[in-house]
């Protein structure tokens, strides 16, 4: 029986006026449906599972009005077997078409795992470089900046020197202008 009929069957078609159902037609619908199959209850939520599920749906995917063949018996059509040989046959091809998918993308993933890695090797030789480079470059500075303060330091007397000088030369100069 549906279970449109069982609901009408348990209280007068209570639910189909949009009426709350009273407990005695609940009790009533769940043991009608605990006939038909498996009832279970968490809560609010009821689950129901029909016995012979797979026979209920050969019998409503059937022709109306028409009486299932046998009782119990199938309304699908024999297998071909040359047809299922050429399932077998695809599955075959189909199964090598993809370890042949599998091993390129296996090759692919080690070529491109291969380049990464070759790419991080790059990349760390680099850094380490750049680090010696700007170390390198650091000791230099400081050995230029050393060496342009004893520079500095040598060159102190050189202005008094430059002073001495320019007499000299201014004294040469009177000198000179005496002479002649």
């Amino acid at each position: 029986r549906s279970l449109e009929a069982l609901s009408l069957a348990g209280g007068g078609g209570a639910a189909a006026a949009g009426r709350q159902l009273p407990e005695g037609r609940r009790a009533t619908l769940a043991s009608a449906l605990e006939l038909e199959g498996t009832v279970l209850r968490e809560g609010r939520l009821t689950q129901f599972v029909a016995n012979n599920l797979e026979r209920r749906i050969r019998l409503s995917g059937g022709p109306r009005g028409e009486p299932p063949a046998g009782g119990g018996g199938s309304s699908i059509p024999a297998i071909d077997p040359g047809a299922l040989q050429d399932v077998v046959a695809l599955a075959g091809q189909v199964a090598a078409q993809v370890d042949e998918l599998l091993r390129n993308v296996h090759c692919g993933l080690q070529a491109l795992t291969a380049l990464s890695v070759g790419c991080i090797q790059t990349y760390r030789d680099g850094v380490e470089s750049l680090g010696e480079a700007a170390d390198l470059s650091i000791r230099a500075m400081y050995a230029l900046v050393a060496r342009c303060e004893e520079l500095d330091r040598a060159m102190q007397p050189v202005p008094a020197l430059a002073k001495r000088i320019r007499d000299m030369k201014g004294t040469l100069e009177r000198l000179e202008g005496l002479c002649k």
